[in-house]
């Protein structure tokens, strides 16, 4: 590209910088800045004539091009010649000085540039600067911020200068009015400033090392005196604080006199500042530099000035922090840092300003305080060491604080304090001790999200902050050590250090095993006398114990495994390689768990067995008392946490159990029962679980102790008989009464069983009922307490149920068993008969159950005084509301499961159907309840007892099951119940019956009958509200009952089904009728002498109630007759007003029950339906363009009746007879139909219905039709199509006129794929149609026949040959969907048998041909089938036959590549891939060039705003590639263009364009001019690829090849599209020109 072609290009991108858009701004400044790369002097010199010649360029668009300078300077500045450099400081320094006003972003860019070429240029740049920065001359504003801008980013280079530059500089201060001017000297001096100190600093590495700090001193002081004296005093905050920031860094080059001497107004009047301004960091960050270099210098002066100065800072650190302020943060760094700066100064006067602060209450001052003192403990260690007493004692108050910032800022003290060797003095240990009760602070549930202004701390935060601190200064602070350890294990065992045990467990912990890697003694814990630190008993019982509740606190109780673990020696030497065994099992427990997982009961059994293993290993008895002693000493401890002292109870029950020492056992549980608070339920629940745990060791002793507690007065009520009952009141009494009787129930429950039957009546019951009851005057009165109630109840079922489980349990004679029973009893009568709001029923309930089990058996009427009382105590309790997920309330749950228990305990003993009857007798009258939840427990009762009787049922002779008639009856009907639950649970009971009669006829129990077996299968229709399904449920389970009753049975069953017709539940009555009816109907005869009675009724029947039995009966008549007189039948039910009424409908149906009849109906409605026109054709208004079609009333009765014939199942085998016809026919009638409408006396009948409300079946034309073949294809078995249809929306799409086609489409696919063995007499049937009058015929049918080639279902059945033969006769049909469907149908061929498509090649690719030559269809709607069958096809014909066609088809499609429409742009693009892919290997020359025509609009086509045209061409060029003959562009477009990969088209266009022009440099001007025809696209996705391409071709470009580049045309075009309206297309654009470049 020649010289003049650089600038043209340079010119267009420039007048490009005006675009409207940001983004093509951008993209052209990118162009331009990517030119500039390439020739940067170029750039500068087009950027410098554009702004010359366009004086009167926006300011916008001049900045633009100045930063597009700036970048290319920056980048090459080396490369600059002083001449082109020369004019471009020329140029930036007009820009930036054009106006006086202030431009920002104009000037900026200017100024920019000259310091960007000040890098290199500092000479020539300060000559021009300092040529408009004269004396006496107030400068431009810019000139004097790019003088500071230099300043900073060439240190050395303008330092030399600062002195001149100061000089000219100071007379201009005075005459500087307008604040802004005074801003940009101040930051100028500020600039200026910092650069000499950072020249000094660099000193041995700066080009001018005789650079002294004198040499600025006068200058800057007296800059300073302006600045201080008269700017700081401005009204403007923006100066003041330019003032204040440049003070700063010129307080270190003032003269250390001049300093001193300026620091007692200096100080003030920066301090000052903070009351003006409320962003202060400034202010803060320069008084930090002023007092560093006061310092810096021995100032005295501070001391004078050290009171205020430490006043305002505190101020300033004592501002309320927000955590989404950082000039906030930052502020208070920068206090933070003068604090360092004064403690190093006067630590002395420092302490004695803050430690007093320490004192106030106020809340922010003393948060502000702690976190200086912590700055300073840390910041000026050295200066703080002598004073570490004096903080010390000043944290006393403090530490009393209860604010949570305040904790927290103490906390943090702490924590430095640690650090620095602090808690090694006298006082440290109450640092330790508060750390410790922060740790110990309950943890907030939720920790509250706090607001903006928000200055409260949740509690969760302080604590988290304590308990990091306490670890890491464990862990990390070595000489912390000495200090933690062992002072820490004081707070293990006191109750209000709870919260912490998980911290001080891990930090003990780890204290050890550092102590142990030591080489410490054998014992960790050395006492020495140290009476403060708990014992071994009380460190094991206190971690055993909270290790109950192991997830609370963080996980203390895996801490506190842990900690026992590696004391192990401490606690006993015996125990360390059981524990090393032992715990890591319980921790992996935990950890394979979670707080909801965990089992607590299996835990504590864990924990418990872990105990029992320890005192078996210590084995010493001494130890064990004393470590029981130590437990029974914490107790009191655990009074606010229940499951943890119930766990402590079974501590001390396990220990005592292992312990030797009677004496001591007794006496422990003296204390026990002296000391336990008998009001708390757990409480009493613990020493129960104690006394039994501690009895299965020591029975006799345990009973003993109780006895003589029991035998003592302590249930007088009379003062000062027993000391620690003195002030009990009765309530109380009966609390410990309550414990007592629990003990009695734990320790029967526990006690070895050997020793248990010997003593449960004269030591426990007996016992037992003595503190329950109480004598007064002789006569026993009875408690009200319910706790005491319930702890009889529970006792009583602890100890029945252990005696039963002895070895002789069974044979046990338990003479107070009819005793308990009526105590049970009266528990159960006392409670209220309408709600359920305590357990007593559940527990006496269980006590019954076991005591039923046990020896001697109850009598008759006291079994049944049982039985009456439990079943009235629960039946008639109203039904809670269920909970939220639908669960019943475990109470009610519960306490169900115990009478059911109860109930088959009961039935047990009585295994005959005698004690069955009986059984079923007490619940009948609940059963025949008109309150639905007495149904529903009463029919769950009795499905459990007769589960239960067939479970255990034993039959040792053949007898007959005599009462199996009336319970049959009894349940049955209640399968119709209202209540689902009660129908479900009828069934069950219905299977149980069944089966009971086949064990008494000699069946093995574990047979299954496959008949009864079907009544599971109908429960899930039990679910369903609707009474048709239900009845329908209730006929099946009638005919599973019919077939598997004895002959002898069925008068007993029938009587009592009539009993049951009064039924007050109206379903259950109508279930009743349904079973009768059933039943009589297996018998065959019977109903069949009684036909013509029922047909006389029929009509009074449905005249006088329309229950569902008397519609079974009208149902069966009608078959009757229909069964001998068919066609009258038939002829007069069409005769039935449109559309069928419910009645109607059903005696339709009934004439499906028998496949021969109903084989004579479907023929005659075929008859029907088929023999007389579909429609007729009218016109509503005579101008109207087209006719109504109007349906005729014959066929379309017809056909609804039909459709209801086969929805009755009994239809299926008559549907299978007549399958092909019916479904060919109907599949007519659904095209002939689609759009009809019904006559007009019909509609106004439709309208009168709807307006009504009368719900009656839609009499659409095609609906109807449409729902009779789904009819018909269900009952034929095709289900799998009509749930396919559905799941396709097939079915909707028939009844449409735009989607009939596809409709067809999907059904063919599914019955291919479903029905095929029954294609073929379909098929004859449909071939007939193929001369048809009515279009729609035709195009149901070649579609149907289209979709069965494309499934190997054809082939399979050798329908391959006459499906082709009828399909290319329809080639020739007028209609041109029909030749479309056609079309489509041969190209099934390639996917449903693709091993023909070669025998059938010439036909099939002629079919094609002509129709992509077809020219009689105005929409090529038949060339877009052609195009995508023969794509279907190439891969499969004769190499041979395809080379004949090859060049037609490519040449034939080229044209569809630009179509407007995608479905054609996206078929002939991928049968141009196609047609690739077939010549591989063996491409001529001609469609070589073919090929080569159609990659550029492969290319841009990528880009395609339509997805399905641009995977089109991914794979077109994927099969384009190997024939391209280029290894490394067939690699790309596989791995760049796979479906579903991402593109990035750039990058991919540009390593494609690369390989282009590398092996096929003649290409280039063909892919040019192509692209450039698509500069015109209509997509605008396409129009900005084009000028993409043409930018890649250009970049690779081979040199020779360059003169080939019409690049005046490139160059016109280009700029024509930065005129485009899509500024997408503006943006690749300007892209493009920028790689134009490569063309110089």
């Amino acid at each position: 590209m020649s010289e003049s072609y650089v600038k043209r290009l340079f010119t267009i991108l420039l007048d490009a910088v005006t675009d409207k858009d940001p983004q093509v701004q951008e993209q052209v400044c990118g162009a331009l800045c990517a030119l500039g790369e390439s020739q940067p002097e170029e750039a500068l010199r087009a950027c410098e004539e554009h702004l010359r010649l366009h004086e009167k360029l926006a300011h916008p668009y001049r900045t633009m091009i100045l930063r597009v300078m700036e970048t290319v300077v920056s980048s090459h500045v080396g490369e600059l010649d002083k001449g082109l450099a020369r004019a471009s400081i020329l140029l930036a320094s007009s820009e930036m000085t054009k106006v006086k006003e202030l431009v920002c972003d104009w000037q900026q860019a200017a100024s920019n540039v000259l310091v960007a070429l000040g890098k290199r240029f500092i000479s020539s740049v300060m000559e021009e600067i300092l040529s408009k920065f004269q004396p006496g001359v107030l400068p431009h504003h810019f000139v004097v911020q790019t003088l500071a801008n230099l300043s900073v980013s060439n240190v050395f280079g303008m330092v030399p200068f600062l002195t001149s530059i100061l000089s000219t500089m100071l007379p201009m201060l005075s005459a500087a009015k307008p604040d802004s001017m005074r801003v940009v000297f101040c930051c100028a001096l500020q600039r200026f400033s910092e650069s000499t100190l950072e020249y000094l600093a660099d000193l041995d590495q700066a080009p001018d090392p005789t650079v002294r700090k004198d040499a600025f001193a006068t200058d800057i002081f007296s800059a300073y005196d302006i600045l201080f004296h008269h700017w700081l005093q401005s009204r403007e905050a923006k100066l003041r604080l330019a003032v204040v920031e440049a003070l700063g860094p010129m307080s270190h080059l003032l003269p250390s006199e001049k300093l001193e001497e300026q620091l007692p107004k200096l100080l003030p009047g920066v301090l000052g500042l903070y009351k003006k301004h409320a962003e202060t960091v400034h202010v803060s960050r320069s008084l930090g530099q002023i007092l560093e270099a006061a310092a810096s210098v021995g100032s005295r002066t501070l001391d004078v000035q050290l009171d205020s100065l430490l006043a305002a800072l505190h101020a300033q650190i004592c501002v309320p922090v927000e955590s989404s302020s950082p000039l906030v943060m930052s502020n208070q760094k920068e206090v933070l840092r003068c604090f360092t700066v004064l403690a190093c100064c006067s630590p002395d006067r420092l302490l004695a300003f803050l430690l007093p602060k320490l004192d106030t209450g106020n809340e922010r001052t003393r948060v502000g305080t702690l976190q200086v003192v912590r700055h300073v403990i840390n910041s000026a260690a050295a200066q703080m060491e002598v004073k570490q007493p004096f903080i010390l004692s000043s944290m006393k108050l403090p530490l009393l604080d209860t604010n949570s910032k305040v904790k927290r800022a103490v906390v943090q003290v702490i924590s430095a304090m640690a650090h620095h060797g602090y808690l090694e003095q006298p006082g440290g240990e109450a640092m330790i001790e508060y750390i410790v009760q922060q740790c110990a602070l309950p943890p907030e549930a939720e920790p509250q999200k706090l607001g903006a202004n928000s200055e409260a701390l949740a509690a969760d935060s302080v604590r988290a902050i304590s308990v990091s601190t306490l670890y890491l200064v464990s862990t990390t602070v070595d000489r912390m050590g000495d200090v933690l350890w062992p002072y820490l294990f004081e707070f293990l065992v006191p109750v209000r250090f709870t919260g912490a045990l998980t911290p001080l467990c891990r930090s003990l912990a780890h204290l050890a095993q550092k102590r142990q890697e030591a080489g410490a003694h054998d014992l960790l814990i050395q006492y020495n006398g140290n009476v403060t630190l708990p014992s071994p008993y009380a460190m094991a019982t206190r971690l055993l114990a909270v290790s109950s509740s192991p997830y609370l606190g963080d996980g203390r109780g895996a801490a506190s495994l842990r900690l026992l673990s590696v004391l192990h020696r401490d606690i006993h030497p015996m125990l360390g390689q059981r524990w090393a065994t032992a715990i890591p099992l319980l921790l992996e427990h935990l950890d394979g768990h979670t707080e909801e997982t965990l089992s607590q009961k299996e835990w504590e059994e864990k924990l418990l067995m872990f105990l029992r293993d320890t005192l078996a290993v210590v084995s010493d008895n001494t130890w064990i008392c004393q470590l029981s002693l130590e437990m029974c000493k914490q107790l009191p401890s655990y009074n606010g946490t229940p499951l943890e002292k119930n766990f402590l109870y079974k501590c001390i029950g396990t220990t005592l159990g292992a312990a030797s020492s009677k004496e001591v056992v007794r006496k422990r549980l003296q204390e026990l029962l002296e000391t336990a608070r008998y009001q708390e339920e757990s409480e009493r629940e613990g020493l129960a679980c104690c006394f039994g745990i501690c009895a299965s060791s020591h029975l006799d002793d345990t009973l003993a102790q109780l006895e003589d507690f029991v035998k003592s007065d302590v249930f007088r009520k009379s003062a000062g008989i027993f000391n620690i009952f003195k002030d009990r009141s009765e309530n109380e009494v009966e609390k410990v009464k309550s414990a007592l009787i629990l003990c009695y129930g734990h320790v029967a429950a526990r006690a070895p069983r050997e020793l248990l039957l010997a003593r449960v009546e004269s030591d426990i019951f007996r016992n037992m009922s003595q503190c329950f009851s109480t004598k007064v005057l002789g006569i026993k009165v009875e408690t009200k307490d319910l706790g005491l109630r319930l702890c009889l109840a529970q006792s009583v079922c602890m100890a029945s149920q252990a005696v039963r489980s002895g070895s002789h349990g069974s044979s046990f004679q338990l003479l107070r068993k009819p005793e308990l029973v009526a105590q049970m009893m009266e528990f159960i009568k006392a409670e209220p008969s309408d709600s359920l709001r305590t357990p007593m029923r559940k527990k006496a309930m269980l006590a019954c159950t076991y005591l039923a089990s046990l020896e001697p058996a109850l009598e008759g009427q006291a079994q049944a005084d049982l039985i009456h009382s439990c079943l009235h105590s629960i039946m008639a309790v109203l039904p809670e509301p269920e909970g939220v997920d639908g669960h019943q309330e475990p109470l009610y749950r519960d306490t169900m499961q115990a009478l059911k228990d109860l109930l088959t305990s009961l039935l047990q003993r009585n295994m005959t159907p005698q004690g069955l009857q009986v059984m079923v007798e007490h619940l009948s009258p609940w059963i025949k309840s008109p309150r639905g939840h007495e149904r529903v427990r009463a029919l769950g009762l009795s499905a459990c007892l007769l589960q239960h009787f067939l479970k255990h049922l034993h039959v040792s002779a053949l007898v007959p099951f005599h009462n199996l008639g009336l319970l049959l009856g009894l349940f049955s009907p209640r399968c119709a119940d209202l209540w689902p639950a009660t129908r479900q649970e009828a069934v069950s009971c219905v299977y149980s019956l069944l089966y009971l009669q086949l064990g008494y006829e000699g069946f093995s129990r574990d047979y299954q009958d496959d008949v009864v077996e079907q009544l599971l299968t109908l429960k899930d229709g039990l679910g369903h509200p609707d009474p048709a399904i239900l009845f329908h449920t209730c006929h099946s389970v009638a005919q599973i009952i019919g077939k598997r009753l004895p002959p002898d049975q069925l008068i007993s069953l029938l009587l009592t089904l009539f009993e049951g017709l009064g039924d007050p539940d109206q379903n259950c009555s109508r279930a009743a009728t349904v079973i009768v009816n059933c039943l009589l109907k297996g018998r065959g005869h019977v109903l069949l002498e009684k036909v013509p009675e029922i047909l006389s009724a029929l009509c009074s029947k449905l005249q006088e109630t329309h229950g569902e039995h008397v519609l079974q009966a009208a149902q069966h008549s009608v078959y009757i007759l229909a069964a001998r007189h068919h066609a009258a039948v038939v002829s007069s039910l069409l005769g039935s007003p449109l559309p069928f009424d419910s009645h109607t409908c059903t005696l339709w149906r009934a004439l499906a029950v028998e496949p021969g009849l109903a084989t004579q109906v479907l023929g005659l409605l075929l008859e029907k339906m088929s023999g007389d026109v579909p429609f007729k054709e009218s016109r509503a208004f005579l101008l109207s363009s087209a006719p109504d079609r109007v349906a005729t009333l014959p066929p379309l009765a017809a056909t609804c009746a039909l459709y209801e014939v086969a929805s009755a199942p009994a239809s299926g085998p008559a549907v299978l007879e007549l399958y092909p016809q019916l479904f060919a026919a109907l599949l007519l009638r659904v095209s002939c139909t689609v759009g009809v409408q019904l006559p007009r006396n019909l509609q106004a009948k439709e309208r009168k219905s709807a307006s009504s409300g009368l719900a009656s079946p839609s009499l659409e034309p095609c609906s109807s039709a449409v729902d009779a073949l789904q009819a018909v294809l269900l009952r034929g078995g095709n289900d799998d199509v009509v749930q396919r249809m559905e799941l396709e929306g097939g079915w909707q799409l028939l009844r449409t006129s735009a989607g009939h086609e596809e409709g067809v489409t999907r059904l063919a696919s599914a019955m291919a794929k479903f029905a095929g063995p029954r294609l073929p007499p379909m098929m004859k049937a449909l071939f007939a149609t193929q001369s048809s009058a009515y279009e729609m015929q035709r195009v149901s049918s070649t579609a149907f026949l289209a979709e069965l080639l494309g499934s190997n279902t054809a082939n399979d059945l050798m329908l391959l040959e006459p499906l082709l033969d009828n399909l290319l006769a329809r080639q020739k049909d007028t209609c041109a969907r029909v030749r479309r469907l056609a079309l489509r149908g041969l190209a099934n061929v390639a996917s449903g048998s693709p091993d023909k498509v070669r025998a059938h090649g010439p036909q099939l690719l002629t079919a094609m041909i002509g129709g992509l030559d077809d020219g009689d269809d105005p929409h090529s709607l038949v060339a877009l089938e052609a195009m995508v069958g023969l794509a279907r096809l190439l891969d499969l014909v004769e190499a041979w036959d395809l080379r004949s066609v090859l060049l037609h088809v490519a040449i034939r499609i080229r044209p569809f590549f630009d179509s407007e429409k995608v479905e054609f742009r996206s078929a002939s693009i991928r049968l141009f891939g196609h047609l690739n892919k077939a010549c591989q290997g063996d491409c001529e020359d001609v469609f070589l060039e073919q090929l080569v025509g159609g990659l550029a609009p492969l290319l841009l086509h990528l880009q395609d705003p339509q997805p399905p045209v641009a995977a089109a061409c991914r794979f077109a060029l994927r099969m384009c590639g190997p024939n391209l003959e280029c290894e490394e562009l067939a690699a790309i477009f596989q791995k760049h263009l796979q479906e579903g990969r991402g593109l990035h088209f750039g990058e991919f266009l540009n390593t494609t364009c690369k390989h282009l022009m590398h092996h096929f440099p003649d290409l280039l001007g063909r892919l040019l001019s192509t692209s450039l025809f698509y500069f015109k696209s209509s997509w605008e996705d396409i129009r900005a690829a084009a000028p993409m391409l043409t930018g890649f071709l250009a970049l690779h470009v081979e040199a020779e090849r360059r003169p080939q580049v019409d690049l005046e045309q490139l160059l016109a075009a280009l700029q024509l599209l930065l005129k485009d309206p899509a500024p997408a297309v503006r943006v690749k654009a300007a892209e493009t020109l920028g790689r134009l470049v490569k063309l110089a």
